[in-house]
């Protein structure tokens, strides 16, 4: 029960594929995916021009802000009400093609 949140930076764009996969770890790894206002990605070839780019960095005050409510919010119910149950035990295998 952590929370995750992928960020990415590219030149210019093509990280939606990379930011969709991190997501997708975080899920079947049992974490709550923070999100934002935009998809969690700056754009920059140098550390300045990603210093520009106002709205990714508003992107990543936003995902602070609900990775930080989240975590919080899931503290609050684990208090009040435990952690859920995970299952580990059984795993599908068709050997046999069938």
């Amino acid at each position: 029960m952590k929370v995750g949140g992928a960020v990415v930076s590219c030149r210019r764009g093509g990280n939606t594929a990379s930011f969709d996969v991190l997501n997708k770890y975080f899920t079947i790894s049992g974490m709550a995916v923070a999100g934002s206002t935009y998809w969690n990605q700056v754009h920059g070839f140098t550390a300045d021009d990603v210093e520009r780019d106002l709205e990714g960095l508003q992107t990543m005050r936003n995902l602070a802000r609900n990775m930080s409510f989240l975590m919080r919010a899931i503290a609050d119910a684990r208090d009040a009400h435990g952690l859920p149950q995970v299952e580990r035990d059984t795993f599908t295998s068709f050997a046999d093609g069938k």
